[in-house]
C-alpha cells in the first residue's frame, strides 16, 4: 500500500480569525476556500508541503449529530479541549516569538520534554491546541 495523509480536520467558529491566523501567523498558504459566512470550508498548508492540508471546518454541522452532542462539541471547543495538531519546526525559539507577538494564546513556552522533545504550545482562534516541535 501507499497511503500518504493528505488532509486533517480541525474546527473553525470564526472563519476570519482562523483564516488570519494560519496565513498570516503561521504563514500557511490558502488552498481553497469554499462557502460563505461562518459556513465556509477554507483549506490551508505549509508552502512547502503542498500535498498535506488542513480543513477548517464549521464544527458540529454533521446531521448526524445530536443537539447534545453539538452542545458538547461547543463546550469542548470553549475549553481548548476539541480540537489539536502537531505541528514541527527547525526554530522553535523564532517561531515561537513570532506567533506570541500575534496576540495568540501561549498555553506553553519553549519546554525540553522528559520524552525528549522540545515543544511549546498555542490556541488557535477556536480554542485548537497547536503544538510545535522542534525538528533536530
Amino acid at each position: 500500500m501507499d497511503i500518504t495523509i493528505h488532509t486533517s480536520v480541525l474546527p473553525a467558529d470564526d472563519p476570519e480569525a482562523s483564516l488570519a491566523f494560519y496565513r498570516d501567523t503561521l504563514g500557511f498558504e490558502v488552498r481553497k476556500d469554499v462557502g460563505q459566512g461562518t459556513m465556509r470550508w477554507i483549506t490551508v498548508g505549509p508552502p512547502n508541503q503542498p500535498d498535506t492540508s488542513i480543513l477548517l471546518a464549521p464544527p458540529a454541522i454533521d446531521p448526524g449529530i445530536t443537539d447534545d452532542e453539538r452542545r458538547t462539541i461547543t463546550e469542548m471547543m470553549a475549553k481548548g479541549t476539541y480540537g489539536w495538531i502537531l505541528l514541527a519546526t527547525k526554530d522553535l525559539t523564532g517561531t515561537f516569538e513570532k506567533v506570541q507577538a500575534s496576540d495568540a494564546e501561549v498555553i506553553q513556552e519553549p519546554t525540553e520534554q522528559p520524552y525528549g522533545i522540545r515543544d511549546c504550545a498555542f490556541r488557535d482562534p477556536a480554542g485548537n491546541q497547536i503544538r510545535i516541535q522542534e525538528l533536530r
